[in-house]
């Protein structure tokens, strides 16, 4: 029981001990300095370093932690079992301390939380540390850390609510003394003793130059200086510059720097927007060069800022949108250049292929702008991700073949560095060095749309009725999980945008993907970390505090996602499902087939969410558990299980067969006898459960094992005719069931998805018979060209057809279609919104490695088989090395006869790797070209550890 007098003793004896001033009386003992009477007036630990020196800082600290510890201390003695009366006296102690000395009781609070919770205070240390490295902000960490204490009592100490209000309680108090009370390092002159004055007016005129070795807001001082000085801080070597923000005295800047005919200057506009990915106002604003007097540089800056307001500026910005917000100036020191020009990361023309495009001339680069001057032309073929090599060189000239080379990488880097943004980098060499003047993106070249994830989700070429199904369902889903981030911030963004197709293939918005995610405090590859495995940069750290509510409703969601399934798989996908299948379709009509498209439809909108959310939460749950690959266990998972199921009938079926049966009589083998009768009953019930299963099980133009039971029986019987039937990988390690519950979820999830997609695609063919008998269409397929909203309108009034001219529609799409489908070699990456038609890239043929995602471990050497279908999927053993464009669920029973996989496309979570890890095959993924690369019969080896594949000699 808590006794009155001991609450009285720790209240009153905390105030008492805050209100000691030690921290006065050792500045004065060592220096002679009252901390009342200078700088501030605070008796605060910056104070005694500030003003009395190091020595009375030092001592300073200990005595105040002394201080925290003591209150701490004897609150845990008089309540042993209540930690939160430790907080509160701490909140004591700063109160005494501030009312009395005015200090804000940092040093005391500190070491006191390190008493009375050392998990919770590291924790946010070592956080509040790494923040402080990446965003070099003492306000941003104070303010976090206050968010993270609390947060972190919260989620430790769950249970005990009075220790999680103190918390908060403390973070309060003590962020409402740092907003009342001003820091000894940012003094007033004017309060300052005489010896502070000079240092103070050094530092205060410090804060008003600006330069490049800040950490620059592109918002407030323009795009074009922000990003020098953030390449800057990243290690590029970078003229050394001075910042002007739009509303800043340039005196102060224009009396600091000293211009000679010795060390010349340039003046350069940094336009708030200019340089962004919405335009760039290439050309648009003036620049100043050889300015070598103080009265030519203020003369130079006004000009640059007047060139805002020329007519053609104000024209470019009305038409691309862009605010008038105002003009930066940046002053730089002028690079005495022997070479210089422009280099665009990737041929702004053509659009494609992997070459740097560079112009280069003798001297500054400003001739090229000038048009004054032709320059000389290199086109250098570069390839590699971290290890950048060229391929192929292209034009003559005085500048060094070295040197263009040296630029080509740089340009590439620097791209690399913008998340595959393609970059216009000005660069200068001065005979030594290699400097970077400007990098910005090439805005004719964006949005970037990437294959990579997409050919995963929905591979292939796709169907106009796929597409107009699959998009606004991800999209839209993608949209409402994002906006439980981003709340309100979220109505500005277009998420039907985040997705598209080009070829007939879908391909993902990775520049808007980007932005989102960066908006939600994430790094901006966040997706393909998730979902393939790929490496990832560091979070923002301000951005991800900002942030946190919706991250934390987020999670929230995560958490309950197993329990939600539960609830939908009972109360909603079952009773679904089972409507769904007690219908006979063909006899229903075209409003009941509507009827039936809109509940299916209603169903996957709800089945996406969870399709969308289980593989990334057991992606994010292996991350950080460190789970590996082949520890999984994916026996939920309809492919796996439906191998595994086969697998046990081909065993059964082997030890009553003769070893000399041909192909075409096993079947009828098995029916003469009753063991064998009850293999093909159990076969036939395998193809009934798992019908639902198709080569693409996210398209639904594609045929069903239920429609097409012929592929699953040739595969059946290439599984007994196999020399061994393969073991399923059971020797795999423990898992972390955090994250095998994930996993089992998530097959859960894809079964259900499965059977929904399968369900629509049969109401879809139902439909397209009763067209088909009416001379609406003319062939079985036509409805597939057909997109959902026609369709509706279709079945609503069939006056549409005419309008439409349907035949002719149905007939392009068609032609389009089979045109596209004849498009071996697929980009990775389009750049803008009018992809050029996609030529092979130039490969090195003295390079015999290619490079993917190790999926599978293991080495195995055979030869390529190319298989671009399910057709064609025979004569394959243990010494063949599958090559496809990628897998997905219906590849399964092909893929276990292989003796290796090399995928176009994919990570360590798609379809492929599950079944070569669970079949123990070596696989490598992610394989760029590989379908046109190799060639059928040529032997290759790979290495599922390193994700290689190197070609090898023919014997």
């Amino acid at each position: 029981m808590i006794n009155f007098w001991d609450i009285v003793i720790i209240l009153i004896g905390s105030s008492l001990l805050g209100a000691i001033p030690l921290i006065s009386w050792i500045t004065y003992a060592l220096s002679g300095k009252r901390l009342d009477n200078v700088g501030t007036g605070n008796i605060s630990v910056a104070a005694a370093f500030y003003h009395g020196g190091k020595l009375a800082g030092i001592i300073s600290v200990v005595s105040e932690s002394l201080k925290g510890i003591a209150v701490v201390t004897i609150a845990h003695a008089y309540f042993p079992m209540e930690p939160a009366w430790e907080v509160i006296a701490l909140i004591v102690l700063v109160i005494g301390r501030y009312t009395t000395t005015k200090g804000a009781g940092t040093t005391n609070v500190a070491w006191g939380l390190l008493a009375n919770d050392p998990l919770v205070t590291i924790c946010v240390s070592v956080i509040a540390a790494i923040g402080f490295l990446i965003t070099r902000s003492r306000e941003t960490i104070k303010l976090a850390v206050l968010v993270m204490f609390p947060l972190f009592v919260g989620i430790i100490h769950s249970q005990d609510l009075p220790r999680i209000i103190a918390a908060f309680a403390l973070s309060s108090l003590i962020y409402w003394i740092y907003s009342q009370i001003p820091d000894d390092l940012n003094l007033a002159v004017e309060d300052a003793d005489p010896e502070s004055q000079a240092v103070m007016q050094y530092l205060s005129n410090q804060e008003r130059i600006i330069t490049l070795d800040d950490e620059l807001d592109g918002e407030i001082v323009g795009a074009k200086s922000a990003t020098l000085s953030q390449i800057k801080r990243w290690g590029y070597t970078v003229p050394k510059g001075w910042v002007l923000s739009p509303d800043d005295d340039p005196t102060i800047l224009i009396n600091f720097l000293q211009p000679s005919p010795l060390s010349p200057l340039l003046v350069r506009s940094s336009a708030i927007g200019e340089d962004s990915q919405q335009a760039s106002a290439a050309g648009q604003y003036e620049t100043i060069l050889n300015v070598i007097t103080k009265a030519e540089l203020k003369q130079a800056i006004a000009q640059v800022r007047d060139s805002y307001n020329h007519p053609s500026a104000i024209e470019y910005r009305r038409r691309t949108n862009s605010k008038d917000v105002g003009m930066g100036v940046l002053i730089q020191q002028q690079i005495q250049s022997v070479f210089s020009g422009v280099a665009f990361s990737r041929d702004p023309i053509s659009q494609q292929g992997e070459a740097v495009i560079i112009e280069a001339v003798s001297g500054s680069p400003g001739q090229i702008v000038s048009g004054k001057v032709t320059p000389e032309q290199y086109r250098v073929v570069v390839a590699g991700n971290e290890k950048l090599s060229c391929l192929q060189f292209e034009g003559n000239g005085k500048v060094p073949q070295s040197l263009i080379k040296q630029v080509a990488y740089l340009a590439r880097r620097l791209e690399r560095r913008y998340l595959g943004i393609p970059q216009d980098v000005e660069w200068s060499y001065d005979g030594q060095n290699l400097w970077v003047l400007q990098t910005r993106p090439i805005t004719t070249l964006l949005p970037l749309w990437t294959r990579k994830i997409a050919a995963e989700v929905i591979p292939g070429v796709i169907h106009p009725l796929t597409w107009s199904i699959n998009s606004p369902l991800t999209c839209g889903v993608w949209g409402e999980i994002f906006t439980i981030v981003l709340g309100e911030r979220a109505k500005g963004l277009d998420f039907a945008k985040t997705a598209t197709l080009h070829y007939s293939r879908a391909y993902f918005n990775a520049s808007l993907l980007g932005e989102i995610f960066l908006a939600m405090g994430l790094p901006p590859e966040s997706l393909e970390f998730l979902t393939r495995g790929a490496s990832m940069t560091k979070p923002p750290l301000d951005s991800t505090l900002t942030n946190l509510p919706g991250l934390t409703r987020l999670l929230k969601r995560e958490l309950d996602l197993e329990k939600d399934f539960k609830w939908d798989y009972r109360q909603v996908f079952i009773p679904g499902l089972t409507e769904l299948s007690n219908v006979v379709i063909e006899q229903l009509s075209l409003d009941q087939l509507l009827s039936r498209i809109d509940l299916i439809l209603d169903l996957l909108h709800r089945g996406t969410y969870y399709s969308i959310l289980a593989p990334l939460s057991a992606a994010v749950r292996q991350g950080i558990l460190g789970a590996k690959a082949e520890a999984i266990d994916n026996s939920v998972t309809p492919e796996v299980a439906s191998l595994k199921a086969m697998r046990l009938l081909a065993v059964d079926a082997k030890q009553i067969l003769d070893d000399n049966c041909e192909p075409e009589q096993i079947f009828s083998e098995l029916a003469k006898t009753t063991l064998g009768q009850k293999i093909l009953y159990d076969l036939d019930e395998l193809i009934h459960d798992y019908g639902y299963l198709s080569e693409v099980g996210t398209d639904i133009s594609v045929p069903t094992w239920k429609e097409n039971p012929q592929i699953v029986k040739q595969l059946f019987v290439q599984f007994i005719q196999a020399g061994e039937v393969l073991p399923v990988n059971n020797s795999r390690p423990l898992v972390i069931n955090l994250v095998q519950n994930r996993v089992h979820l998530k097959g859960r999830v894809t079964e259900v998805y499965s059977r929904l997609l399968a369900e629509l695609r049969w109401t879809f063919l139902a439909l397209e018979q009763i067209w088909l008998g009416s001379g609406v269409l003319e062939q079985e397929g036509d409805i597939f060209f057909l997109e959902l909203d026609e369709i509706r309108q279709m079945i609503i009034n069939l006056d549409v057809i005419v309008e439409n001219n349907l035949s002719a529609l149905i007939k392009h799409r068609r032609e389009q279609f089979v045109q596209d489908s004849l498009i071996v070699q697929i980009p990775a990456v389009v750049y803008g919104y009018n992809p050029p038609h996609p030529i092979k890239p130039v490969i090195d043929p003295a390079d015999h490695i290619l490079l993917g995602i190790p999926a599978s471990q293991g080495q195995i050497q055979g030869r390529v088989k190319i298989l671009r279908s399910l057709q064609g999927a025979n004569n394959i053993d243990k010494n063949t090395i599958l090559v496809v464009p990628y897998t997905d669920s219906g590849w399964a029973p092909v893929l276990v006869q292989a003796g290796g996989l090399i995928s176009e496309a994919g990570g360590k979570l798609s379809h492929g790797a599950i079944i070569a890890r669970e079949y123990g095959i070596p696989a490598v993924m992610d394989v760029r070209g590989a379908t046109y690369l190799l060639q059928d019969g040529q032997p290759v080896r790979i290495d599922g550890y390193k994700g290689t594949v190197e070609i090898m000699e023919n014997n």
